[in-house]
């Protein structure tokens, strides 16, 4: 997939008996579905999108002409994807998880310390996993006081580290 195309939610079978699909998001806004007009497929499939509602945690579509379960049970399993300028855009100092995995984390010596493997949502800040080279991954919080600089277009990232931590 290319990097232009960011996966918002995945197909996991059919709902009920006239054609509708669940879908589990995989995005932060789900209320992104209510706009959907064309559903991109990771295989490349388009399809017209006839009507969207929720049910608990699922996003339950209905693609148009495709009107009964064994119509549409071939989708399931397949990833929904969008094109990043369809983002929903963030405030000022915020940034999407796929754009911070990857990124190269340095300390205030400008010390490469590693690369961030994933992102820990903990509910009251984020959590960067970074992997280094022979260590122990560290993990470094996502606060203001801590992460001094993000420069997403240059793959970097600058920390302020307690001495604890090293």
């Amino acid at each position: 997939m290319s990097d232009n195309m960011i996966i918002i939610g995945k197909i996991t079978g059919p709902q009920g008996v006239r054609g509708e699909v669940r879908v589990m998001p995989l995005t932060d806004f789900p209320e992104r579905f209510k706009d959907l007009k064309i559903a991109l497929l990771d295989d490349g499939t388009s399809l017209p999108v006839e009507s969207v509602r929720y049910h608990q945690q699922v996003v339950l579509l209905k693609f148009a002409k495709l009107d009964d379960r064994n119509a549409i049970e071939h989708l399931r399993n397949k990833l929904i994807k969008i094109e990043r300028k369809d983002l929903v855009p963030l405030p000022e100092g915020h940034y999407h998880v796929f754009d911070i995995i990857g990124l190269s984390v340095y300390n205030e010596q400008e010390e490469c310390l590693g690369k961030i493997s994933d992102v820990l949502q903990t509910g009251s800040n984020d959590v960067y996993v970074v992997e280094q080279q022979n260590k122990q991954p560290l993990l470094i919080p996502g606060l203001k006081s801590v992460v001094l600089h993000v420069d997403i277009p240059g793959g970097k990232m600058i920390v302020k580290l307690q001495e604890e931590w090293e």
